[in-house]
């Protein structure tokens, strides 16, 4: 981000002309008007005319003297002295007088070195095209790193211990990295990384889907089946783009896909309601409710993108139709403002609890209602115009309900109400819930950049709102990182309000102007190497085309290089980032290559490369292309 300069038009002219040369002929009237020869003898019309000579002589003096020296005349090197016949002094006395009146050259202000500013370790201008290349390039090299230390030590594995140099199943044995990686690499141009995961999808998981044991929908949605999806439009599937010719050919992904969403959909059909359980067993294509019988409201209503691509590219319109029963069956739900619990019971298809945040389990029921009714071509008319109302309706509940400011320095930010409208307001705040700002941009421009949007008349006042509540927490989640000994942001975050205070929990960076209104408690110092604060910086700086959210991202990626890089390969999560050197933990998550590296490089890069209003991204980045039948 570009900083101003430290001084005035006036201060710039004045620097302008102390760097000016002048001549010897304006020394000489200059020394003359200032001298007493000015007082004595200009005071009579005598003085005034020996004064005329006087200066007509010194230019004459000026342009006829000639003096020793080294002369190239054509071509040659002449080193005799020039005398006053020789036709030579003619071209130099001509070129003295070019020189004498030639106006001297205008210099820049000079400003101290101090004040030129950084670029973060690369050099050059931020907004010269070239070191954002630079910067994109340095994250590309940052995806290859963790993909090596995957590949090395955890092929085939959900998930890679970086620290321990093993591969470790928790997501249910299908080899959730390599699926949750494939699109970035193809985005990147990495055509051997695509050729190794590609192959892998191709020998292995088939098989895997068919033999493995119980898996949770949701998760099980979002990274396999929605890579697969996104692999299959990225590799030339129907209407595709072409990204690489690498790995199987498209159908491979397909095929894939529609294994692994014939087996999921139990999960919708063996319920008794509409609101599916919350995990199914593979092999044997059965369901289950989670312990305790409930499900995640954001669990159960982040399926629809992924099912509803499913059926328009299959043909076969199953899978959408019983994702979309979970938010026709929503829609007829009570709710706060638009707000809801939670929790969700598939047993009786009412909402449990009233508990409302925006965080875990609350937080993408908000982001597919718009991106859901996005997809389908963000038509008013369409079938899914309710779930832009329902979005419009939750959003003016947020801003009434859940949002305040911190003091003593105004952050804004998103609390809870764990106990329902008519209980405490607690100013926690997750890192999960940095989605939103993300999405009520998106909400705002539909995917148009604010410019295109306002000329096109397309914000109302709500609209502008939104936006302007979108840069706002836009703000508070990267200072949540800045406000850090190590730059990066802790799980969950509290703020310091007039109700609430806790003392000597701060950040640990005392140079933070908010230093004061972000509370981080010892048991949320964690960071996981999540991605939402950077898919935020991505919507807002695609939308609003403000370079400072790059700058932003640039941060946040440096000090995950610092401090969350592996030697060995691939990255690691962190216990405290409060602290220097920080504690690290034996776990990266897939979302790291799958999100979070994803979301960066696009930021640095070109903004026709998945443009937001041909593509929504499912809530674990996946692209998956709108409105693809029209």
């Amino acid at each position: 981000m570009s900083n101003s300069l430290p001084y005035s038009t006036k201060d710039v002219d004045y620097d302008n002309a102390k760097f000016r040369h002048r001549s010897f002929f304006k020394v000489v009237t200059q020394s003359l008007l200032t001298s007493n020869i000015k007082r004595d003898c200009v005071s009579c019309s005598t003085g005034k005319f020996l004064f005329l000579i006087l200066i007509f002589g010194v230019a004459y003096l000026m342009l006829t003297h000639t003096s020793p020296g080294v002369v190239i005349y054509n071509d040659q090197t002449i080193g005799d002295k020039i005398t006053g016949g020789d036709s030579r002094t003619i071209n130099i006395d001509a070129e003295k007088l070019k020189r004498f009146w030639r106006r001297p050259p205008r210099l820049p202000p000079r400003i101290p070195p101090d004040d030129q500013g950084s670029n973060n370790g690369v050099s050059g201008n931020p907004n010269d095209r070239s070191v954002w290349i630079s910067r994109q390039k340095k994250v590309k090299e940052a995806f290859v790193h963790a993909w090596s230390g995957y590949k090395k030590f955890a092929m085939g594995y959900d998930e890679l211990m970086p620290l321990s140099k093993l591969g470790i199943d928790g997501l249910g044995g299908l080899g959730s990295t390599v699926v949750d990686a494939l699109d970035t690499a193809m985005i990147m141009g990495l055509d051997e990384v695509v050729g190794e995961a590609g192959s892998w999808v191709e020998q292995h998981l088939s098989e895997r889907i068919s033999n493995k044991g119980q898996v949770n929908l949701f998760e099980t949605t979002i990274r396999v089946l929605g890579g697969l999806l996104s692999a299959y439009h990225l590799s030339g599937g129907e209407k595709g783009m072409n990204f690489t010719h690498a790995g199987p050919k498209p159908a491979v992904y397909l095929e894939t896909a529609k294994n692994l969403a014939d087996r999921l959909i139990s999960a919708f059909t063996a319920s008794p309601t509409a609101i599916p359980f919350s995990d199914v067993v593979l092999h044997d294509r059965s369901a289950h409710p989670a312990p305790g019988g409930l499900s995640s409201t954001s669990e159960v209503s982040t399926l629809q993108l992924e099912f509803n691509y499913l059926s328009s590219v299959s043909g076969d319109q199953k899978y959408g139709l019983e994702a979309m029963k979970v938010m026709d069956h929503m829609k007829t739900l009570p709710k706060v403002e638009g707000l809801v619990p939670i929790y969700i019971s598939p047993q009786s298809g009412q909402f449990s609890g009233d508990n409302i945040r925006l965080g875990s389990r609350g937080d993408s029921y908000y982001e597919y209602l718009i991106k859901v009714w996005l997809q389908s071509g963000a038509s008013n008319n369409s079938s899914t115009s309710y779930l832009y109302d329902m979005y419009k309706e939750a959003m003016n509940g947020v801003r009434h309900l859940l949002v305040r400011k911190s003091i003593p320095s105004g952050l804004v930010f998103v609390g809870e109400l764990p106990y329902g409208s008519n209980g405490g307001f607690s100013p926690k705040m997750d890192h999960l819930v940095c989605f939103l700002p993300g999405t009520l941009a998106l909400g705002a421009t539909k995917g148009l950049t604010k410019k295109r949007a306002m000329e096109n008349s397309m914000l109302n006042f709500e609209d502008l709102e939104n936006l302007k509540l979108a840069e706002d927490l836009t703000k508070t989640c990267f200072e949540m990182y800045a406000v850090t000994s190590t730059g990066l942001a802790p799980e969950i975050a509290y703020f310091h309000t007039e109700e609430f205070s806790e003392q000597g929990e701060d950040g640990g960076n005392k140079t933070s102007e908010f230093v004061s209104d972000i509370i981080i408690r010892p048991a949320d110092r964690h960071n996981l190497l999540r991605p939402e604060t950077v898919e935020s910086l991505f919507v807002l700086y695609r939308i609003t085309e403000d370079p400072k959210y790059r700058e932003w991202g640039w941060q946040i990626f440096e000090a995950f290089e610092k401090h969350t890089k592996v030697d060995t390969g691939g990255y690691c999560s962190l216990d405290d980032v409060t602290s220097v050197p920080p504690r690290r933990r034996d776990k990266m998550e897939t979302f790291f290559l799958g999100e979070t590296l994803k979301y960066l490089y696009l930021l640095f890069g070109d903004s026709s490369v998945i443009p937001l209003d041909k593509f929504v991204f499912n809530t674990e980045a996946h692209p998956i292309p709108i409105n693809l039948k029209k």
